[in-house]
């Protein structure tokens, strides 16, 4: 009967958020932060009044870029390492040792995954408010295990990777660096 396939659109949606999900949150979460500030300096300068609600949206939106740049960084393998010993090693050696990087930053966010729901879970409990915004500090406290569940994801996937390319005899992916040598 040979290959077939259908063409669903929750395939087609699930393609574009894994490709591209971290990088429109990232861009949501910047332009809110920006906007935020620059309504707030304009009102803090040009009318002399400013709100207790603005510096919260910024703080807050810079919490979630954090955590989901962080994931981001993970997928592209672009986040902050020291990886002089990977340049005398085998391809085999540097397989090895980006899963064990990988497994080690797994176990560590399980773990903060599991602490971190906990402090949204007593946040649920007590009805803690924002001081500014009013609203549930849940929200806030949530983004943590979000973006250390994203951040999980994207580890199982490269984890996944790399066994693929270890099998097969490829070149283990060593992602985009941050400065060119």
């Amino acid at each position: 009967m040979g290959n077939f396939h259908i063409w669903c659109p929750m395939n087609s949606i699930l393609k574009r958020i894994n490709e591209d999900g971290e990088r429109w949150l990232l861009l949501i979460f910047y332009t809110t932060i920006v906007a935020t500030i620059a309504v707030e300096v304009v009102r803090r300068f040009g009318l002399s009044y400013s709100s207790v609600w603005g510096e919260e949206i910024a703080r807050y939106a810079f919490i979630y870029l954090a955590w989901i740049g962080a994931s981001a960084a993970v997928k592209r393998r672009a986040h902050i390492r020291i990886d002089i010993l990977l340049h005398y090693v085998s391809p085999k050696w540097k397989a090895g040792l980006y899963l064990f990087g990988d497994f080690v930053t797994l176990l560590l966010a399980l773990i903060i995954i599991f602490y971190s729901v906990g402090s949204v879970l007593v946040s649920i409990k007590f009805g803690s408010v924002t001081d500014g915004l009013r609203i549930s500090q849940a929200w806030f406290l949530a983004a943590v295990p979000l973006g250390f569940f994203m951040l999980s994801l994207r580890l199982i996937q490269s984890i996944l990777r790399d066994i693929h390319d270890l099998r097969h005899g490829n070149p283990v992916y060593t992602g985009d660096k941050l400065i060119d040598e």
